[in-house]
């Protein structure tokens, strides 16, 4: 299932002040997480983490 597009652009401007995985609400990701990271991978979230 798609992530509605309003999430998804705020995700990635939220994701574009971290340096680490963080959820739709800038919360870091656990790394035991792997429903999130999944999720924010599939999305393409994690091609604007901040470098």
């Amino acid at each position: 299932m798609a992530l509605p597009e309003h999430v998804k652009k705020s995700w990635v401007d939220i994701q574009k002040k971290y340096d680490v995985p963080v959820n739709a609400i800038g919360v870091k990701i656990d790394s035991k997480d792997a429903a999130t990271l999944k999720v924010w991978k599939d999305e393409g979230i994690d091609k604007f983490v901040k470098h």
